[in-house]
């Protein structure tokens, strides 16, 4: 198993890479995204919640950053560091709208999703994750309801904002036309959005094996079956393994995210984790913690949500798993450096069991 560590765009500098290494860290996960291009969610070391404006503008990442040469500077200057590029995670929606939307730029849009993931196996980087969704990560709200009222996210229900029509000029929570919309994304069903997920795996895939990349699915998050009247694709632990029974193939992969999952109303988290790395079907995981269940949970301390953490490495020991754990992200300590002090923590914890 390695320790990795996930990097927001902005965060991409020595500072940060200083930060993980000495946290323990050997691998990461890099975000290009720009979440938080000309939006008002969040801040620099917090995460994006979603409001009913989505959170922020798509596209704000420069087209360079997806090349070759730029992904091999990147790796380089984090090997400098101490780290190894291990996955880089989620698409820009202003590269692939139209491939979640069905819309008229589907074609062109897979074949720039191809070229990137030529360029990423062109320099290393051995796993691309991502989140085939419409609505994206909303309807949760920040509290604090951690431990010791520290910050963090989760659901208090269903609530007007998860049951808000999104504009038509969103998807996956960013505004990929900037302007006003002229209405709302009509609603399609579960088996529509199911074909579109297949389009995208049939045209990807062969493109990720030869060029040795993991695509590496993400649970829907928060996992309910509706958001913002949108279907969710992955939101009981069984449609992990249908979606991996669409394109067979050890590229055709999971990011498997604990809490997502734990958040589900249905499955036996430890017998899910079994499953899916005896398969080998689990390209790294998010090692996350929560309390509850959709619509109603908490996102934890690592040691304090209903997964039992050290349960889970003793199945991944089992199992020979050789991915990457990332803490994802943790509720945020009462000091002046409340992002530093939860990330750290959950690391410690990590390396320690991972050490035990």
């Amino acid at each position: 198993m390695k320790l990795g560590f996930g990097f927001y765009r902005h965060m991409l500098d020595r500072e940060h890479y200083d930060f993980a290494v000495q946290c323990g860290a050997t691998h990461a996960v890099v975000h290009l995204v720009d979440y938080f291009h000309q939006g008002g969610q969040g801040d620099e070391a917090g995460q994006p919640v979603g409001g009913h404006n989505g959170w922020g503008l798509a596209g704000g990442t420069p087209e360079s950053m997806w090349s070759a040469a730029s992904l091999l500077a990147l790796k380089q200057s984090m090997k400098a560091s101490g780290l190894e590029l291990e996955a880089i995670e989620n698409f820009d929606p202003a590269h692939w709208h139209d491939v979640l939307l069905d819309g008229p730029q589907k074609q062109a849009q897979l074949e720039q999703l191809k070229q990137i993931i030529r360029a990423v196996g062109q320099v290393g980087i051995p796993v691309f994750g991502y989140n085939f969704s419409i609505a994206g990560v909303c309807g949760r709200i920040t509290r604090h309801d951690a431990r010791g009222h520290a910050e963090t996210v989760g659901m208090e229900g269903d609530n007007e904002m998860s049951d808000r029509a999104m504009p038509d000029n969103m998807v996956w929570n960013m505004t990929y036309a900037p302007g006003d919309p002229e209405g709302v994304l009509p609603e399609i069903s579960h088996e529509q959005l199911w074909s579109r997920l297949k389009d995208f795996l049939q045209a990807l895939v062969p493109v990720a094996q030869a060029a040795g990349v993991r695509l590496a699915a993400h649970p829907d998050d928060p996992p309910v079956p509706r958001m913002r009247r949108q279907p969710r694709l992955v939101y009981q632990p069984g449609m992990y393994q249908r979606l991996l029974d669409l394109v067979p193939s050890r590229h055709n992969a999971l990011e498997f995210c604990l809490g997502t999952l734990q958040e589900m109303t249905e499955g036996d988290i430890y017998e899910v984790c079994d499953k899916h790395t005896r398969q080998g079907d689990v390209a790294y995981i998010h090692f996350r913690n929560v309390s509850g269940k959709v619509p109603h949970y908490t996102e934890t301390f690592i040691d304090d949500g209903d997964i039992d953490m050290r349960r889970i490495v003793s199945i991944l020991r089992k199992n020979d798993f050789r991915g990457m754990l990332v803490p994802d992200h943790t509720p945020q300590m009462s000091c002046n450096a409340p992002w530093h002090a939860g990330m750290a923590y959950a690391m410690g914890y990590m390396k320690a069991l991972m050490d035990m």
